[in-house]
Formats: structure tokens, sequence, C-alpha cells
């Protein structure tokens, strides 16, 4: 087989499976691992194909930075029902953090707040929803504003959140990938959600099913620090890599 043939080989496995292994290429095309790798390498150059560890995709894992009106628009449906999920973990006279992102605030919709609640959060869209509720005490963290999420960073709410502990943290994220861990696009964000992590006793990540196998630039913390996923669908082998770190997981649909 020749160096057009494995291409061609390698693209139409990738559009029936979503993704190959260099192992698993090697294995069928009996090749070794240098030439699989070049392969990939041209394919990519080709903008054929996105290089993945291991292997290769056709789904861009790098997550870009977008404005939030233009992410509100993306996975609503599987948002809306993480939120309905998220919301049933709120528990009477709870104390919580809510981080920034369209899911959170689907999050924040949700929420009926059962005597009192109390809530950091460092999105100004989940103030404007639970403002409206008598019974939720809100601190909004100060700072500079990052518009593209609405929200707040920087050094100040960082200091803020040093004076609090809650029993939950709900955090939205940008990529989670298997060895990489959750990561989010913006370095100063991903700074500020490893220290609400630190003020939370345990930390929920709220995510659709597009977040898998992905990472972006800033980096909160590897999965290990992770105790719970809710998602609208989540792939077997992050199943299994959390039944191995112990981590629980829900999907909206209701099976955990």
């Amino acid at each position: 087989m020749n160096n057009v043939e494995r291409h061609q080989f390698i693209i139409k496995q990738i559009e029936k499976n979503g993704h190959v292994s260099v192992v698993d290429l090697c294995e069928e095309l009996k090749v070794s691992s240098v030439t699989i790798r070049k392969d990939l390498q041209f394919l990519e150059d080709e903008g054929m194909v996105f290089r993945t560890h291991g292997g290769a995709t056709n789904v861009n894992p790098y997550q870009k930075d977008r404005s939030i009106n233009e992410k509100a628009l993306l996975h609503s449906d599987a948002k809306k029902s993480i939120g309905i999920t998220a919301a049933t973990l709120v528990e009477p006279n709870d104390s919580i953090i809510i981080a920034s992102g369209t899911t959170m605030q689907y999050f924040a919709k949700e929420i009926v707040p059962q005597e009192r609640l109390t809530v950091i959060t460092s999105a100004i869209n989940v103030t404007m929803e639970l403002i409206k509720h008598e019974s939720v005490d809100i601190i909004q963290l100060g700072g500079p504003v990052r518009k593209t999420s609405s929200s707040i960073t920087g050094r100040y709410a960082e200091d803020l959140l040093g004076d609090f502990f809650c029993s939950k943290l709900f955090l939205g994220v940008d990529g989670i990938d298997a060895e990489f861990g959750i990561t989010t696009t913006n370095a100063q964000e991903a700074l500020l959600n490893r220290r609400m992590m630190e003020s939370a006793h345990k930390v929920i990540i709220l995510a659709d099913a597009s977040k898998f196998d992905r990472k972006s630039l800033g980096k909160i913390s590897s999965l290990a620090k992770v105790d719970m996923i809710i998602s609208d669908s989540i792939p077997t082998k992050y199943q299994q890599l959390c039944d191995n770190l112990g981590i629980e997981y829900k999907t909206s649909g209701g099976q955990s």
C-alpha cells in the first residue's frame, strides 16, 4: 500500500469511527509507528484531520474562546437538561460556589432555593438569574470583567475566596481530557477556577458531551481532583476513568 492509499484508508477510518489510534493503524496497515505518524502529520498539514495523543480525529480537540452570546446557542438543550439535574443537588440552607459559563446560567435558572441559600459566584449572568429569589444570599466576586464570559477574573476575586468555604463548587469547563485534565480557554479564569476548587468540599463539573476529548489554553486541574461530572452523555472511556478515579458521574437522562 503506497502513501496515497494509506492516507485514503486513514481518512475513511476516521470518517467511520471519529478517531483512529496509531497502534491500531500499525497493526492494520503492517507499517511502523514512524510511518503512521508521518501520515497523520501530512493529513493534519493538509487540514484533513486533527492529531491527538496517540492518534487522530476529525473533530478539532482544541477549544477556542467564544463570546457568551455565541456559546449560548451551542448545545442549549443539553445545557438545560444538565442544569435541571445539577439543581437537584442544591440542598436546604446550602452554601455553594457557581463559576462562569452558559451552562452555569442554565443551572442558575433551574435552582429553586429551599429555605436559605448562599451563592458565591464570579458570573454576572448567574447573579442576574438568582437575584430574583429573596431567600438567596449572593456574594458577587469583584475585579476586572471578562466580557466574553460575562464574569470576573483576577487577584481580587481570588483573594476574596480565601475567606470562604462552601459545600459544593459547580464548575463549567471548555475541555475534559483524560490525560491533561479540565481546562478553560482563558488562563486567568483557570487560576480563579483553581482557587474556587480550594474553597469547596465537593467539585462538580457541568459539561455537555462536546467537551470530552478536548483541551484549552488554561489548565484548571487534573481529573483526579474532581468529585462528580454531570453531562448529557459521557463516553464509555470516561465512565471507566471515573470509576478508576472514584469520580461520581450522572447523565441528565438520569443514569449514574
